[in-house]
């Protein structure tokens, strides 16, 4: 499985899944879906002025439509950190390959590329580039320095931290309720991912973190989820009773 490292805020490094061509073209078939409501919308609204003779309206309604057509996926990279509503709906989104945010001028560029991956090439030359390139890029990422990937869906943090304690449930690491909250949404995210991509380097780097933080030895390689999952527990064990 193609990955792409992406370094969070707390400074622990993320194997993140790289987004395949079914999951854009799904996307892709999101979006031009909204985009055919709309149409159907602005059809209805012209046919209204078309019988109150107000052309104006329509000629601007048309660029208005036309407009946020052609503008659609650069604007909502921009304002939506790489995702429109396609993609956000697939749970995918652009990202530099770097593993950090992308910039606007990486969403300008690989916008204006959508020329050659799907306008000039019938919405084939895009598609074959994905999926014969490494990291499964279109012309415009690998231009621009991009790529997509696959987001972690985050549970829902009340989800996680305030579940109701177990009964007789003992407490291992006390001091679990030295953490924060986003200490223990970066530990079940690592957690998930472990899932998805099998990698036991992340699971250590998050151990050795957690576990200089509750001032304990870090854990032996095969007691490392263990480990983390405990300290989740603990957390929630811990700020239960604290309530």
């Amino acid at each position: 499985m193609e990955t792409i490292k992406v370094s969070t805020s707390q400074h622990v490094d993320i194997d993140y899944p790289v987004a395949g061509l079914g999951e854009r073209i799904a996307a892709r078939l999101i979006d031009l879906g909204v985009f055919l409501g709309l149409f159907f919308l602005f059809l209805m609204v012209g046919a209204l002025l078309s019988i109150s003779n107000n052309k104006t309206a329509m000629y601007v309604e048309g660029i208005i439509f036309a407009v946020g057509y052609v503008f659609y996926n650069l604007l909502c990279e921009i304002f939506m950190n790489g995702q429109c509503i396609g993609k956000r709906s697939m749970k995918i989104k652009v990202i530099s390959l770097d593993g950090s945010p992308a910039t606007m001028g990486q969403y300008f560029i690989r916008w204006l590329f959508r020329l050659v991956d799907f306008v000039l090439t019938f919405q084939v030359g895009g598609m074959i580039c994905i999926v014969l390139s490494e990291n499964k890029q279109r012309i415009g990422d690998i231009v621009a320095g991009t790529a997509v990937i696959k987001t972690v869906p985050r549970t829902d943090f009340g989800h996680i931290v305030f579940i109701p304690a177990e009964d007789g449930y003992t407490t291992v690491f006390a001091q679990a309720g030295q953490l924060n909250d986003s200490d223990i949404e970066l530990i079940h995210e690592v957690i998930t991912v472990y899932y998805q991509t099998g990698s036991a380097e992340l699971l250590y780097t998050m151990s050795v973190k957690i576990a200089g933080k509750l001032g304990v030895r870090p854990p032996e390689e095969e007691q490392r989820l263990d480990f983390l999952s405990t300290v989740i527990k603990d957390y929630n064990h811990v700020t239960s009773a604290a309530d």
